[in-house]
């Protein structure tokens, strides 16, 4: 059991020597402290120093890692060995992105022509629609994409377009169809020209209640206007089940790959990610992969010591279980990456929230946060509050703009984060309080009683991502970065990070309520 290592054992007694120490007085001992915890990437920097704790914590962390065959975890997810253990196959979503063109084997069959294959299929699509080359049933273009799926076929994509929409290369609007509200399919609808839509029905089973009640509807949409021959040239699809989209009228043709050693929440990179590829184009897509690739380089190269993804799912790892603070928030100063953290709260929760061991046994520690976050100013007029003054621990990473710059706006807001960390880290004394009252001319009495409430312990800890702006190859390297931090701290708690059975639960028992709801009943039936 993890929490009967000597390695753990040693971090919980390190805890109770650390546990009451203030940061602030850290960074007086060490005026180089944050220099001396910082680490850079291609992309990213990131200043670690605002957390609690010391080189013997680092070290201590390390040591549990090594304890853990962390570089033989990490060589293993590369490489293509069956680390999704209940569904006994590879977690391959890094080979989407492998620049090196060597090969990778699944049972037998190397797998990089494929990729290299269902790529050029792609990428000669996008040509088509960008040019003009394919176009609608009526001959005329395509104006309008219309992205239909749930979870990762739809978080990532929408995440992605929002993102890097100053980056699209074409006029193309972009649409994004996920939850079976009508409401939300008639909206989008009743904007759009059936002639010159394009619907890519994105499902890696293809047997999702929520999509395929979506493609319904939006298939009687579209007969009413074009009639059946509206699939010849108006729906996509991107699955693993090609034989169910056919079934559904789709043509084969139409049909964009996705195989079973990709999970949903990792698919941005694959056929998944054709609306971002329509919207900033083939070359800037390859951007897009060369940032992960990029991380992906350093994560399986780099010094556990110096390894970015490493260092952030230790540091995770140290909050959740030896402080007990089972919250975490991701809070970005860009308004572009507004969608990014409910990308992350699939990514993490979905992957990492689980109950028992890779080998089925039940564990007694906690793993996967509880994350949130919101766009930074917004989030400074909503949560901030509990944040700072709150009783609850909660870790925090900024992700801001790295340097000044001459738009006023973006100043003020790499401030707004800045002032923010600078907060949470040092906090306000009682007499800092009483001072700052005491020469706005309130009497002693009342700076006093006042002060009480405008105190803050600090003490707080975050992490400070950098990065130059929003590009492909940015965003690529940021989601890779929080992928392999994912998936070491999996490998540390020593469970499966790539199954979602919690998920799968919530499927299977819908049928039957929705049976009973069609009958008037209120509970589904007992077996």
């Amino acid at each position: 059991m993890l929490t009967e290592l000597s390695e753990w054992q040693e971090l919980l007694a390190h805890h109770q020597q650390v546990a009451a120490y203030h940061m602030q007085d850290w960074f007086l001992q060490s005026p180089n402290r944050a220099m001396r915890f910082t680490i850079k990437t291609d992309a990213i920097l990131l200043d670690y120093s605002r957390n609690r704790i010391n080189d013997d914590t680092l070290r201590l962390l390390f040591q549990l890692a090594r304890k853990r065959d962390l570089p033989k975890h990490i060589h293993a997810l590369f490489t293509g060995h069956p680390i999704n253990v209940s569904e006994k196959r590879p977690a391959l979503h890094t080979a989407l992105r492998d620049k090196s063109k060597r090969a990778i084997w699944i049972n037998n069959e190397n797998i990089t022509p494929l990729i290299a294959e269902a790529k050029k299929r792609l990428q000669d699509f996008v040509n088509q629609i960008h040019n003009q080359t394919w176009r609608g049933l009526t001959g005329k273009p395509i104006t309008d994409i219309i992205n239909v799926g749930i979870g990762g076929s739809y978080l990532g994509p929408m995440m992605a377009a929002y993102a890097l929409q100053d980056k699209a290369c074409t006029g193309l609007k972009f649409h994004f169809i996920s939850g079976v509200d009508a409401i939300h399919t008639h909206d989008v609808l009743k904007g759009l020209n059936p002639e010159t839509a394009l619907f890519i029905i994105s499902s890696k089973s293809f047997s999702t209640l929520e999509t395929l009640t979506n493609l319904k509807r939006i298939v009687t949409w579209m007969e009413q206007s074009l009639g059946q021959a509206g699939f010849k040239e108006h729906f996509i699809a991107v699955t693993a089940s090609p034989q169910k989209a056919i079934k559904q009228g789709i043509l084969a043709e139409h049909i964009f790959p996705l195989w079973d050693w990709v999970g949903g929440r990792y698919s941005i990179w694959s056929a998944i990610g054709l609306p971002l590829m329509l919207m900033i184009g083939n070359d800037a897509f390859d951007d897009f992969l060369e940032g992960a690739y990029q991380m992906d380089q350093h994560f399986s190269k780099a010094p556990l010591e110096e390894n970015m993804p490493v260092l952030l799912a230790l540091l995770g790892i140290w909050y959740i279980n030896f402080f007990h603070s089972p919250v975490y928030a991701v809070i970005p100063y860009f308004h572009r990456l507004r969608h990014l953290v409910p990308y992350l709260q699939q990514a993490d929760m979905e992957s990492n929230g689980k109950m028992v061991s890779t080998n089925g046994w039940a564990i007694n520690y906690a793993t996967g946060p509880v994350l949130f976050g919101e766009e930074g100013n917004h989030a400074q007029h909503a949560y901030h509050q509990l944040l700072h003054q709150g009783k609850h621990l909660v870790p925090v990473d900024f992700i801001l703009p790295s340097q000044r710059s001459r738009d006023d706006q973006q100043n003020i807001l790499l401030a707004s984060g800045l002032s923010q960390a600078e907060a949470l880290l040092y906090g306000k004394s009682f007499e800092q309080a009483y001072e700052t009252l005491r020469l706005s001319d309130y009497s002693e009495e009342e700076a006093n009683e006042l002060a009480r409430h405008q105190m803050m312990p600090g003490n707080k800890p975050s992490n400070l991502l950098y990065i130059d702006e929003v590009s492909p190859f940015t965003l690529g390297s940021l989601l890779a970065l929080y992928e392999h931090k994912i998936y070491t701290q999996g490998v540390i708690w020593n469970i499966n990070s790539f199954d979602q059975w919690g998920v799968e639960l919530g499927k299977q028992l819908l049928p039957s309520i929705l049976e009973n709801i069609y009958n008037n009943a209120t509970v589904p039936a007992k077996t």
